[in-house]
């Protein structure tokens, strides 16, 4: 038997009803032979549940994202959960995430959201101007409001989400405008992810483009805001700092990109295809499909790919750095090319610079949450 296990659906294939400027999985579509799966059938979906029915232990987690996931529709939904249902043995866990831009969410999807315990990622660049300014629809109309309303919608029906706002070259020099209006918005929880560049070309090169010195800059800003909120007694929870805390505390992070190596994960594109990560959704890296593919022969295609010994290199500057055990080289879609293999992260500088500014607060952070706990 396998341990727990994560799998990240891609229902409605790259199929998107926005336009956002900085979007890597339009950029990732145009980079394969074929862009659009459409999306995903009754076959493939209940052909996926049954096969980690056999294969999990303990609990499978079944994330959501896209494009947009919620173009698959509620029906689509409706029938996945149903069929969990049916087939999941009893001790036999399971838990859903969906990322979704909350254009489609109404008072049906937040009922499904809230009945079936989803946990909701929500994507806000924070602030009206940051937020409108890439996140467009087909029409080229900002869609702020709109998220703003998907928000209250999940509020009202005690759905658990958060935030999702992608760190741009831009948003990176309006730290202060993002953070407020996230804290005046009551978005408790909040997660900032870089954004990044195209696969092909020089980092750097695109308007959105974050470059490690605007990142350091963005790092050490927020920190300071966040700190503050916690020093008068509000706490924001930001997923990064979070998980700098708990490393800080003995325990390994939850968040993926600070493991220092890729895990097991797979990704279901919208006709079956399986690959290990949805960064890495290219042609290939494909590894089989849940139509005709065991989890073994899953695994045994992604350890004869090397994807995650890959991952598991650590460049010399990185073995002498005292910052390692906190950064531990970022997320490998991060990490240029090395001599001897993925080198050094391309925020290397920025997370040298942010840990050296910060270290001593977030060790009195952790004390500060204790006492308000």
């Amino acid at each position: 038997m396998m341990p727990p296990l994560s799998i990240l659906i891609k229902p409605a294939s790259s199929a998107c009803d926005l336009r956002c400027a900085y979007c890597f999985y339009a950029d990732e579509a145009r980079s394969r032979a074929v862009a659009n799966y459409g999306m995903m059938s009754q076959e493939v979906s209940h052909a996926l549940i049954e096969k980690a029915a056999e294969a999990a232990e303990g609990s499978v987690t079944f994330l959501f994202q896209g494009g947009e996931p919620t173009l698959a529709g509620l029906e689509f939904y409706r029938d996945l959960t149903a069929h969990v249902r049916r087939t999941f043995p009893p001790g036999l866990a399971v838990q859903y995430a969906v990322q979704t831009n909350g254009m489609r969410l109404d008072e049906e999807w937040c009922r499904l959201f809230q009945e079936e315990r989803f946990l909701v990622g929500l994507s806000l660049d924070g602030d009206r101007e940051r937020h409108d300014r890439f996140r467009r629809d087909g029409a080229g109309k900002g869609t702020y409001d709109r998220v703003v309303r998907a928000a209250r919608l999940l509020e009202r029906a005690g759905v658990d989400y958060n935030v999702l706002t992608v760190v741009t070259g831009h948003l990176a020099r309006h730290v202060q405008s993002v953070f407020s209006a996230l804290c005046r918005g009551g978005f408790r929880f909040q997660q900032y992810i870089p954004c990044l560049d195209p696969l092909e070309g020089e980092r750097g090169g695109q308007g959105w483009s974050l470059s490690p010195e605007a990142y350091e800059g963005f790092l050490k800003t927020l920190f300071d805001l966040w700190y503050r909120e916690l020093e008068q007694g509000r706490y924001w929870s930001i997923r990064y700092f979070d998980n700098l805390m708990w490393m800080l505390g003995g325990h390994a992070p939850e968040q993926c990109s600070m493991l220092g190596h890729c895990g097991l994960q797979y990704l279901v594109e919208a006709d079956g295809s399986v690959y290990p990560c949805d960064f890495y959704g290219l042609d290939g890296y494909r590894l089989g499909d849940v139509l005709h593919s065991s989890w073994e022969d899953l695994d045994r295609a992604r350890e004869e790919l090397g994807f995650i010994q890959a991952s598991q290199h650590v460049p010399e500057e990185c073995a002498r750095c005292q910052w390692y055990p906190l950064c531990r080289n970022g997320c490998r879609r991060d990490r240029l090319p090395g001599e001897e293999g993925l080198g050094r992260n391309y925020y290397c500088r920025a997370y040298a610079g942010f840990f050296a500014y910060a270290l001593p607060r977030l060790g009195r952070a952790r004390s500060l949450l204790g006492r308000q706990s």
